[in-house]
C-alpha cells in the first residue's frame, strides 16, 4: 500500500496486474479503519474502474 487509508481518505494500493503493477484507489472495508502505508491488505471487493475496498491482511504463525 503507498498511501493512508482511513476515514475520510483516499489511499492507493498497488496490485500487480498482466506482469506489471496498477494503481489502484483504495477504501477501508469496515468504517472507522486506518491502515499505514507499506502494510500488506486483502482486497475484498472492486468496483470499476479502479476503486477497491481493503482490509489488514495478517498472517498465521
Amino acid at each position: 500500500m503507498s498511501g493512508r487509508i482511513g476515514p475520510g481518505l483516499v489511499g492507493e494500493i498497488m496490485v500487480a496486474v498482466r506482469g506489471g503493477v496498477e494503481a489502484f484507489y483504495a477504501h477501508p472495508q469496515q468504517p472507522g479503519e486506518e491502515i499505514e502505508p507499506g502494510a500488506q491488505v486483502l482486497i475484498v471487493d472492486f468496483q470499476p474502474p479502479r476503486t477497491a475496498y481493503v482490509e489488514r491482511w495478517t498472517t498465521a504463525g
